[in-house]
């Protein structure tokens, strides 16, 4: 039965919201079928230990009997090798090329620029948005994601889907909201399908990262979610043994080390609602600490 154009767009968009945002080939492949056989291949003759020697298969070769029991059939060909294309050495030229255009960024409208003619991540390439920030860059609080999901990417604005309507309740209930916070992403563009980012793309965007940091200077500074906290604490814990604790974030060009704390992800607090009582006691930990350094 014919669909309706309103279902075929359904199905896209459902597509899209699961993930699937990427057209790997030019026209589908159904992967539950047989593949064809075609009449020359069934007739095939298995190659025998002769025709692997030879070097070059000729027709005769090709009309060659089957193998018998006395002849081993022929073992699958091993894949062609892949020629080496040197990753660490383009790490270190996106690495360098990152913090060049970082340090001289002076001021955040410099740093996103920077950030729009940065080639150095194969991720702006494959995102629709540069989610650079939302809030006030002026606070003293600021808050960095691990990457912008699907929504986020389309708007290009952290924080706005189902997971930033918890976290921004999580504010609210310590006295925070947009206008007085700011947030950020450890990476400003979306990894397809919402996939987890290699270490090549975090290293290539972590200078911007960094300089974004020391241009808000907030009093207090959360990372949200491990990735985010392992990346910029240098730590190689999980985001259990990280929550909890504080810690001081410091770069050269800071005047002083920031007060840190990791907090579990909204995306993990939904899967696991169990562990909103530690992120509560967490929550209450921030504002104590905004408190004791901030004037209010």
């Amino acid at each position: 039965m014919a669909r309706s154009g309103d279902d075929l767009v359904g199905i896209l968009r459902w597509q899209i919201d699961a993930g699937a945002d990427e057209a790997i080939g030019e026209a589908p492949v159904n992967r539950l079928a047989a593949p064809a056989a075609t009449s020359e291949s069934r007739a095939a003759p298995a190659a025998t230990s002769e025709s692997r020697a030879a070097p070059a298969a000729t027709s005769e070769s090709r009309a060659a009997p089957a193998a018998t029991s006395e002849t081993p059939a022929t073992a699958p060909a091993a894949p062609a090798a892949r020629p080496a294309v040197g990753p660490l050495e383009a790490t270190a030229e996106s690495v360098a090329g990152a913090r060049s255009l970082a340090a001289a960024a002076g001021d955040l409208d410099a740093l996103r620029a920077a950030l729009e003619t940065f080639d150095g991540c194969a991720l702006k390439h494959t995102a629709t948005n540069l989610v650079f920030g939302d809030g006030d860059p002026h606070a003293k609080l600021m808050l960095v994601d691990e990457a912008p999901g699907a929504d986020e990417d389309r708007q290009g604005v952290p924080f706005v889907g189902v997971s930033g309507r918890l976290l921004d309740r999580m504010l609210a209930a310590i006295g925070f909201d947009r206008t007085n916070a700011y947030i950020t992403n450890l990476l400003p563009w979306r990894p397809p399908g919402n996939r987890a980012p290699t270490n090549t793309e975090i290293e290539a965007c972590l200078p911007f990262t960094e300089r974004h940091i020391e241009l808000v200077d907030p009093a207090v500074l959360v990372f949200v979610g491990g990735v985010a906290a392992k990346t910029l604490l240098g730590r190689r814990e999980g985001i259990t043994r990280l929550r909890g604790q504080w810690f001081d974030y410091g770069s050269a060009h800071l005047p002083r080390p920031i007060p840190s704390v990791a907090l579990f992800h909204p995306a993990y607090l939904l899967r696991s609602p169990a562990q909103k009582a530690l992120a509560w006691r967490d929550l209450l930990a921030i504002k104590d600490k905004y408190d004791s350094l901030v004037e209010q």
